[in-house]
């Protein structure tokens, strides 16, 4: 067994982009297992767009990320060596040990996950915490109908591939945004959109507002806004009355950017819902929404594409490129 653990610390806080300098690799003893403990060595862990906003020393939903400690994230893997009841050696874990390599729990909020039918990197993104926020969103605030146009922004990503496909199980008109052709294509081809966007070809607020109102010619009843700016006020150009926005994220603005709005009238005029949410605040529909998303990934209904970024080395400039829209689907780091 190694004697020692790798990780990555947050060494300062960003002065707004974030650069490789941010962070430190450390190699440190590794943890000691006592009763009632558990040792995991992860396999996969997490990189997602809020860790960006816990960076900062600023007030939120959750406390900051604490410098010179590890990086926090969600992480799969495996149990090296357990002196819990519940966990024994060679299970299969999901849990919350961060950018390291390994990582000790009580067995608080560790669980343990089914990889016959579903890769373990799977339980980061689709039928995790992305897929989890992709599902409340949608049925618990846009609450679409069949006849419904839903938009989703960054749809090609974690999130918004998943969002898109629910919507078209509902049977909506479903139309993407996301960055460059390829992307784009992904969005039609593979999820099964009806439209996607490519927003670097409609960089401004008047041309965003155009292609929207293009390819969606009776208006759209619901967003599912991830990145905000010129996309969502292009969106409220053409939101039908009782309009409903899922606000997830404002990946716009991560970096400390305003984020104007200049079609605000909008919402008093068409009556619009607009609802921020964060997916821990709903624990209790974890179970249903995790239930119907192993069942459409080990049927096949629900596709999803991942971005590997290989070792502990490579987590910095993967993180980097994924608030850069770098990243192709969600974005996860291997380490075994």
């Amino acid at each position: 067994m190694n004697t020692s653990n790798r990780r990555i610390v947050l060494a300062r806080r960003p002065q707004g982009m974030v650069t490789p300098d941010l962070f430190r690799l450390e190699t440190v003893p590794m943890p000691g297992v006592g009763p009632g403990q558990v040792l995991v060595r992860n396999h996969y862990f997490s990189l997602d767009p809020y860790m960006r906003g816990r960076m900062e020393e600023s007030k939120s939903y959750a406390e900051p990320q604490k410098l010179d400690d590890v990086m926090l994230g969600a992480s799969v893997g495996v149990v090296e060596a357990s002196q819990h009841a519940d966990f024994a050696a060679g299970d299969t874990v999901m849990g919350g040990f961060g950018w390291q390599e390994y990582g000790v729990t009580d067995g608080a909020m560790l669980r343990k996950i089914d990889t016959r039918s579903i890769p373990m990197s799977a339980y980061l993104g689709v039928v995790g915490m992305p897929g989890v926020t992709a599902w409340y969103g949608l049925k618990k605030i846009c609450e679409p109908k069949p006849t419904d146009t839903v938009l989703v922004s960054a749809a090609s990503g974690a999130v918004g591939s998943v969002v898109g496909q629910l919507a078209k199980a509902i049977g909506c008109r479903t139309i993407g945004i996301a960055g460059g052709a390829a992307k784009c294509e992904h969005v039609v081809k593979d999820l099964g959109f009806d439209a996607c966007i490519d927003h670097r070809e409609h960089a401004d607020l008047h041309s965003m507002a155009a292609a929207l109102k293009a390819a969606a010619p009776t208006g759209i009843d619901c967003v599912f806004e991830n990145v905000g700016g010129h996309c969502l006020d292009g969106a409220l150009a053409a939101i039908n009355p009782f309009g409903r926005v899922a606000l997830c994220g404002l990946i716009a603005g991560y970096n400390g950017q305003s984020i104007p709005l200049e079609n605000v009238r909008a919402l008093l005029v068409m009556r619009v819902k607009v609802q921020g949410f964060i997916i821990a605040d709903h624990l209790d529909i974890w179970p249903a929404a995790l239930g119907e998303l192993a069942q459409g990934v080990a049927a096949g209904r629900i596709k999803y594409r991942e971005s590997v970024a290989h070792g502990l080395e490579a987590a910095p400039e993967a993180f980097i490129g994924l608030l850069q829209g770098r990243n192709f689907g969600k974005q996860v780091v291997r380490l075994v």
